[in-house]
Parts: C-alpha cells; structure tokens; sequence
C-alpha cells in the first residue's frame, strides 16, 4: 500500500512539473535531495552500528538478562496475565531496555518476538490478549533517554547543539507513557 502512495506522490509531482514548466528544477531538486539522502543514511548507519554494537555487548555481558531481573516487579505490574519466567518477559524487557536507549532498530526483533511468545499464551488466536494490547500501546509510546534519530539528524543539519531536545524529549516520552499505560490499565477494568 505504501509503494502505490508512493508512486501517486511521484506522479502527482511530474505531472505538476510538466504543467508548471518547472521540469529543469525537478531534476535539480532529484540530483540535490539524492546527494542529501546518502549523507543522512551514512549517518544513521554509523549511529546505527555503534548502538547496535553496544546493545549487543549489553546483551553478552548479562546486563539485559539483569535489568530484565530488576524489572521484574515492573513487568508483574504491567503484564499480570503472563506466567513469572515466560520466554516472553525476556524479550518485552530486552525492547524495553532498546526503546529507552532510542534504538527502535534493535527493539524491534526483540518486539516481534515477544509478540510471537504472547500468542502462545493466547486461547483466542484472532483476539490480542490484555498483555498483547499492553505490549503494544508500551512500544508505540516508549520513553526514551536519548532518541538518537533525532541527535543524528539534527547534526547532520549543522545544529550547534543537537543534544539539547533530550531534555524536552525525555519528559514528552514519559508522559505519553504513563497516560498510555493509564488508559490500558484503566480499559481493563471494563472488559
């Protein structure tokens, strides 16, 4: 679905051109904006492998299996319906810990599957359980202490000071969390 609006954009854009007489500035804008395009990819995939690299060094070293262990009375709270030492509870903390870091990429996979490991729990394979929904809303939500897409980005910009939204960005983060948690706990009570 996404490639067809994709493509109507793309279209939409030529065809404007064409009727603009604006054709020589749409193919400066392409040339310009591709040059843009690579310089942003080398730099995330520069954060990227650092981050990743250091997720996976958490990951060796046991330190996601102990915040995973100090999270514990955390997860109890948020996810009652799942058994103590489900295989799930490892993943959930494991895109936790990733999406407090601002590593998306990295949760992801550990999100996926923490998902699988929920449906085995799941009596009704076409219904998402309350822990599913919980899961979910947490991931969409995630509080972040450094959101670093955004620090990428804003040095890629020439921002003098890239790192000042983490501040703004840390409150915004746990207050979409904490009201996404609410109205979870809060939509359980009615079903």
């Amino acid at each position: 679905m996404l490639n067809f609006i994709w493509a109507f954009i793309i279209i939409i854009g030529i065809i404007t051109s064409l009727f603009t007489n604006n054709i020589p500035l749409m193919t400066n804008s392409i040339v310009e904006n591709s040059k843009e395009s690579v310089n942003i990819c080398l730099t995330l995939l520069g954060n990227i492998c650092i981050w990743s690299g250091l997720m996976k060094i958490a990951e060796d070293s046991g330190m996601i299996k102990y915040l995973s262990v100090k999270m514990k009375p955390v997860l109890k709270f948020l996810f009652p319906e799942i058994p103590e030492n489900h295989k799930s509870l490892e993943y959930i903390s494991t895109n936790m810990i990733a999406n407090i870091l601002g590593l998306g990429w990295a949760a992801t996979p550990a999100g996926l599957m923490a998902m699988k490991e929920l449906q085995t729990l799941n009596k009704n394979k076409e219904v998402a359980t309350k822990s599913m929904c919980m899961f979910m809303i947490i991931n969409m939500s995630s509080i972040q202490l450094i959101n670093v897409n955004i620090l990428a980005y804003r040095a890629e910009f020439g921002s003098k000071n890239p790192s000042e939204i983490i501040g703004a960005g840390i409150v915004a983060t746990i207050m979409s969390t904490v009201v996404a948690v609410a109205y979870v706990k809060i939509r359980e009570k009615w079903y």
